[in-house]
């Protein structure tokens, strides 16, 4: 690795000149300065992070937190669009990334004293136990977070539009002529929250009634367990027409099964997904789902939270709100009442 008197060597200038024209020092000259910093630039110096951080008391690191229930990581498509763009809006403003754990080599330790060991300047916070006692403490640690679809008492917050996503599924299901709507929806968490109140509220402007047995849990991703909710569905007494699943991953399961009873998607059943992921563009037909912004949800949580480290006195906490859109897709079938 070029040391700084390693350049100060090829220049034939002391170690301390090196510094200071790096450092963008004005007491020598500028024709000084622009060569020196040429022939480090040839030499492919970069700064030591040690060093720049000890002179700005910043590290330019960013830490990620996602451990989504599933413990699916970067296998789930929309967060692992989300994170992707995280990275790339915080590199395009210097900034490195790491994922933050409560363990290193096998030792433990908290959410927060792992990010006070790398010593990153702010963390995101997305599709993690929320109500976890270690996130809560890592949210009060003075260290500057943005949370992704969940929102803190002054915190800044990033939430797709999930009351309104799943209002505009609903709402283009009943345009369908669809009246007996089931929704299987995911764990308790903020987005499964909102998701049910869209959903009930939707229900109550269109006049529908909803049997107590048309709305089901199922963990996101459990494809096992939205088989045994359709399983359930199906054999009531009178079954729903349509089908919304947690997630377009989770929607296979429900799938699987109706093919298993030999029944056809969408002539004898309707079904829906979320997200709007390859697995619902790959489907035969192709699944009606809620296409998530999910490259706006990581670009803006990284940009508000640069926007935090870098002006602390100024950056006050806000929700910023992602909206989504429908894809239509085949997967339901227009009835006639």
């Amino acid at each position: 690795m070029v040391s700084v008197k390693d350049i100060a060597a090829r220049c034939k200038v002391s170690v301390a000149t090196v510094s200071k024209a790096l450092n963008g020092y004005s007491d020598i000259s500028r024709e000084k300065r622009d060569y020196i910093s040429r022939v480090a630039k040839e030499m492919g110096y970069f700064p030591n992070s040690a060093a720049i951080a000890l002179k700005t008391n910043r590290t330019y690191n960013i830490g990620i937190l996602f451990l989504d229930a599933a413990h699916s990581g970067l296998t789930n498509e929309h967060f692992a669009r989300v994170l992707q763009s995280v990275k790339e809006e915080a590199e395009s403003r210097g900034y490195d990334i790491t994922f933050i754990s409560n363990h290193i080599g096998g030792r433990a330790m908290t959410y927060t004293e792992h990010c006070r060991y790398r010593g990153v300047d702010g963390v995101v916070i997305a599709c993690i136990d929320f109500d976890n006692p270690e996130v809560i403490e890592l949210v009060n640690s003075g260290i500057p977070v943005v949370t992704i679809d969940h929102s803190f008492d002054g915190v800044t917050s990033v939430k797709s539009d999930n009351f309104r996503g799943i209002r505009e599924l609903v709402q283009k299901v009943y345009e369908l002529g669809h009246r007996r709507i089931a929704f299987v929806h995911g764990g308790d968490s903020s987005v499964s929250r909102d998701r049910l109140a869209g959903f009930y509220r939707t229900a109550e402007e269109l006049g529908l009634t909803i049997p107590e047995g048309y709305v089901l849990v199922c963990e996101y991703r459990d494809t096992a367990g939205a088989a045994r909710m359709t399983d359930q569905l199906l054999d009531m007494e009178e079954p729903p027409t349509c089908i919304l699943y947690p997630d377009d991953f989770t929607a296979i399961g429900g799938i699987n099964v109706i093919k298993q009873r030999n029944l056809i998607i969408p002539e004898d059943i309707s079904v829906v997904g979320y997200d709007g992921t390859s697995y619902a563009k790959a489907q035969e037909p192709p699944l009606m789902t809620l296409e998530q912004d999910s490259e706006q949800l990581g670009r803006v949580a990284a940009a508000q939270l640069v926007r935090r480290i870098e002006n602390p006195k100024t950056a006050s906490a806000e929700q910023f709100v992602v909206p989504g859109r429908v894809l239509v897709g085949g997967s339901v079938k227009g009835l006639k009442f």
